[in-house]
């Protein structure tokens, strides 16, 4: 498709972002009890801090931080505060497919073998079976299992995040028969985000970059932080029910975490996300994906329901509103050592949410609350 380029960008203020007009009336009560919640949440857990944004298409309609995103330096977390996605980076990589898709560069169907044969060494082949497809892996139904099982592999510069990827292949195995169910699988991701690499003749990370990030002006996103970005990274704690916090490991993780770069080296602020979701539901000015090619992304591939489970990169499913109204929630969670982000939104409207955390657990669950927080909006006349 031919890329329609005009300014997407949606703009921050420090700590507080409010459009007055936007969220008026019924959606200001539901964001005050919200973020009233979050606050005291917040002051509970007493380590970090979350950012939350309320958007609807391409409009934040409300951002605010919590907490802190450095409390030894007292940096308070805002809406520019920048955190690690996790595995919100697979939504990423499944819309750089997409666009790759109508680009014609691979087909959904094609098997990934063709753009990387190094894909024939998975283990224990199930006998009979089909080679896998660029479709399967970005669904979870390639078969695979979840993580390889080679030791290192998740870990080391990010810059050698291609060869952990290569080394990672003979030392993972299939499960299930591809095809045949959801099996979530976190190298499953590397390794398409690899073979599109190799298909593109492109770095992943620049493809990303040039595609994705670039023209809808995701200017506070990247693999690898620069100098200008990092002054706005919030220190990030791992934590959890034992009580205690490390700093040091997260810290260490910023260095790389292997292969882990098409499914978790995003980083992001929540109103980048915002316009990522934004774009996906094709409510930006740049049009980053055709209206069929939105569909089959936010379409339920796996097999098990046909109503519920995992498209492209994005987990969906149904949900009843008060009153009979019948809407699908897009989204996906992502967490790494010392961060946690959930994005969710809901395609029809164009209202979604967007969180992240500095800390791996606290008395808020980011999903349970991005997801209450979205049908809230929706039932009070959103």
């Amino acid at each position: 498709m031919m890329h329609r380029l005009r300014s997407a960008t949606i703009v921050f203020l420090l700590t507080v972002l409010v459009l007055p007009s936007a969220a008026a009336g019924q959606d200001a009560g539901v964001i005050d009890a919200f973020s009233r919640q979050i606050a005291a949440d917040v002051e509970a857990d007493g380590i970090g801090g979350i950012t939350a944004a309320v958007f609807k298409g391409d409009q934040v309609l409300w951002a605010q931080g919590f907490g802190w995103a450095d409390p030894a330096n007292r940096v308070p977390a805002g809406v520019r505060t920048i955190y690690r996605t996790g595995s919100i980076s697979k939504s990423v990589t499944a819309i750089l497919m997409a666009d790759l898709v109508e680009e014609g560069t691979v087909a959904l169907d094609d098997a990934v073998v063709d753009y990387l044969p190094e894909a024939t060494g998975f283990g224990d082949p199930p006998a009979g079976m089909e080679p896998i497809t660029f479709r399967q892996l970005a669904s979870h139904t390639a078969g695979l299992i979840r993580e390889p099982e080679l030791e290192g592999a998740a870990a080391g510069p990010i810059e050698d995040w291609g060869y952990k990827i290569l080394a990672s292949i003979p030392h993972t195995r299939f499960y299930t028969m591809p095809g045949t169910q959801y099996q979530y699988s976190n190298i499953g991701y590397g390794v398409l985000g690899y073979a599109l690499q190799r298909a593109a003749g492109t770095s992943f990370m620049d493809l990303v970059e040039d595609r994705l990030f670039e023209p809808l002006g995701m200017r506070s996103s990247a693999f690898i932080v620069g100098p200008d970005l990092w002054r706005r990274v919030s220190v990030g704690f791992a934590n959890g029910g034992d009580g205690a916090v490390n700093a040091d490991f997260p810290a260490l993780e910023h260095e790389g975490r292997g292969y882990k770069v098409p499914n978790g080296g995003v980083y992001a602020t929540v109103g980048d996300l915002a316009t990522f979701a934004a774009a996906v539901m094709g409510m930006t000015e740049h049009e980053l994906l055709e209206p069929a090619t939105r569909r089959e992304v936010m379409t339920v591939q796996t097999p098990e329901d046909p109503d519920a489970g995992y498209g492209l990169g994005f987990s969906i499913r149904p949900v009843a509103l008060e009153g009979g109204r019948d809407v699908r929630f897009v989204g996906h969670g992502g967490s790494v050592a010392g961060y946690n982000m959930y994005l969710v939104f809901e395609p029809e409207s164009g209202y979604g949410v967007a969180l992240g955390r500095n800390y791996n657990s606290g008395a808020t669950s980011l999903g349970e609350a991005g997801n209450g927080l979205l049908r809230a909006l929706l039932e009070a006349g959103g």
